[in-house]
């Protein structure tokens, strides 16, 4: 089984050879607002980076005034429990967990009194962290996804770029409460679309890879990837994809800069952005359950036009007038 980080990274560490961060000061400074920031993907996400960002254009100055420790689980959301708890160790004045309802629901679990504020889940209230988004109650809030209303339009859009598409390959973590949640969102927006889902529920990554492999473009005309970056299932959907010649959809714009055909979804990096302000309102004293969870204001759709020209794929002009970013 895959080794899963296990200590606490400074954002700094993470993404000094990107030049964003500086020295991580001393921990005896004692203005430093220590924030842990919680994930299953493979290190900092856009969301974590948006939340520096965003603290930064508030005024607040990254290791002066606060410092970020990111703890990621690469995939693997069963060990979010442990990170959550290995955060409150540390001693974390404020919890921000990005990515969707599962490294949320790890955070409250681990803390009933540290604030926390999610990035991107899709339904709070399912998942017990808020009672409403008017008044979220306890010790969360945070910027809901509105993933019920992005799954659908992403399928859609993926039918527009690809006309012939009528069979689409969706291979999903069964063991993820995320990734299941996201299925029965898409299996009722294919209905409405007159797509047939080809369901592929798999366990481990090794499931994952032999599904892909064992299903090519005679059978599927599309992979579409989950949002969920369990198993590492969107990172095997690019690559396998990609190898045979099969058009791919995503969540993250990530994989579309590296060779997928297109992404649809709430810009990760302003919901961080977003996060960043709640954490502000927080720091002055306001209390999480008493601050409406907010919902995303800025969408990207990003297409791989490289991609497309090499799968044959002519992109409709009225979609290439709606993206925000073409890739060439």
């Amino acid at each position: 089984m895959r080794a899963v980080r296990r200590r606490l990274l400074m954002l700094g560490s993470i993404l000094a050879g990107a030049g964003l961060v500086s020295r991580v000061p001393a921990a005896r400074d004692a203005r430093l607002i220590k924030i842990g920031a919680l994930s299953d993907a493979w290190g900092p996400t856009r969301a974590i980076v948006g939340l520096r960002d965003g603290l930064q254009a508030l005024g607040y100055q990254e290791n002066k005034d606060f410092v970020i420790g990111v703890r990621f689980t690469q995939g693997n959301a069963a060990e979010l429990p442990v990170a959550a708890r290995d955060l409150v160790r540390h001693g974390v004045d404020i919890i921000v967990a990005s990515g969707g309802g599962s490294a949320a629901k790890a955070a409250q679990m681990a803390s009933q009194r540290l604030p926390i504020v999610f990035a991107g889940v899709s339904d709070p209230v399912g998942w017990g962290l808020v009672k409403s988004f008017a008044h979220p109650g306890g010790n969360l809030t945070g910027i809901a996804d509105l993933e019920t209303d992005v799954a659908p339009k992403r399928l859609e859009i993926f039918r527009e770029i690809v006309p012939e598409l009528k069979r689409v390959l969706v291979v999903y973590d069964a063991t993820n409460a995320d990734a299941v949640e996201k299925l029965a969102i898409y299996r009722d927006a294919a209905r409405r679309l007159d797509l047939v889902l080809l369901e592929r529920p798999v366990r481990s990554e090794q499931e994952a890879r032999a599904a892909l492999v064992g299903t090519g473009k005679g059978e599927a005309d599309g992979f579409l990837a989950p949002r969920v970056p369990s198993l590492n299932i969107p990172g095997l959907i690019q690559e396998i994809g990609s190898r045979q010649a099969v058009p791919t959809m995503f969540h993250d714009p990530f994989f579309v800069e590296q060779g997928g055909l297109a992404s649809y979804s709430a810009n990760d990096q302003e919901l961080g952005r977003q996060a960043a302000r709640l954490v502000d309102k927080i720091l002055k004293g306001a209390n999480p359950g008493d601050l409406p969870v907010e919902q995303p204001t800025k969408f990207e759709l990003v297409i791989n036009s490289k991609t497309a020209t090499a799968l044959g794929i002519t992109i409709p002009p009225s979609v290439l007038l709606r993206a925000d970013r073409v890739i060439a």
